[in-house]
């Protein structure tokens, strides 16, 4: 089993251990940095424990920090070996709409780190309410920059989105949402992504699968996802394990 997308460092020291635990016989769980403080945890908890990696990167939500100091802080991140992804970076017009132009800035400098080092993006978009203006513009972004290996984290929906996102070979990954009663849509759409390009996630301590709502998530509960994806894909849950861990090996190296 595969985590591909959590924030271990959000979780206090307790709960840390417990979820370590619960996810100890797990392939991998990538853990993901947001600014520069985060970031340097997430890789300190991946030094810390083996089956943990990190990703590096400037949330969209804070853009606006991005500085030259900053730049040179990621650049030197990236040359860690448990360092496997840049991100989460992208667009988000829900807490942020104000900084539009500075989360361009940093979405277009982390495109530029990850590609030079060789390294996959992580995407987060999320639109005001009642719009897919976000998603819209990510989905000209990506056509216009063509990153060579990324990844549309907790995939939510957006059609358009995600017909760009795989005609440029992207990877499409599934959270908690996935398995929501009223997600009939979202549903739809995970049986159109190539199996080969499939990923599933926890955003823990975030979006939390039924039927833990309203709980606290962590990397364990990823199994609830994987199950309703396979049901959704009418393959055995197992074979979906499988397929899961091999794409994400095959895009970030674990």
């Amino acid at each position: 089993m595969t985590d591909t997308h959590c924030h271990l460092d959000y979780l206090e020291t307790d709960e840390l251990e417990a979820a370590l635990y619960a996810a100890r016989d797990f392939r991998a769980i990538l853990t993901i940095g947001t600014d520069p403080v985060k970031n340097r945890k997430a890789l300190e908890i991946a030094e810390q424990n083996p089956n943990v990696w990190a990703a590096v990167g400037l949330h969209p939500t804070e853009a606006e920090r991005l500085s030259p100091e900053l730049e040179a802080d990621l650049g030197e991140l990236v040359q860690y070996p448990k360092v496997r992804a840049i991100g989460e970076s992208g667009l988000d017009f829900y807490w942020k709409p104000e900084t539009r132009s500075a989360q361009y800035r940093a979405l277009d400098f982390q495109a530029q780190l990850a590609q030079s080092q060789g390294l996959p993006l992580i995407l987060h978009v999320r639109s005001a309410k009642g719009s897919d203006a976000a998603e819209s513009e990510l989905a000209e972004w990506l056509l216009l920059h063509r990153p060579p290996r990324f990844v549309l984290h907790a995939y939510g929906g957006n059609l358009r989105l995600l017909e760009v996102g795989l005609e440029l070979g992207g990877y499409v990954s599934f959270a908690g949402p996935l398995t929501y009663k009223g997600n009939d849509a979202l549903r739809a759409a995970a049986k159109e992504v190539p199996l080969d390009r499939l990923l599933v996630e926890t955003d823990s301590p975030f979006l939390p699968p039924e039927p833990h709502r309203g709980q606290r998530n962590h990397p364990a509960l990823v199994r609830h996802t994987l199950e309703r994806l396979a049901a959704v894909r009418d393959i055995p849950a197992k074979m979906l394990e499988q397929t899961t861990d091999e794409n994400a090996q095959r895009l970030f190296g674990f």
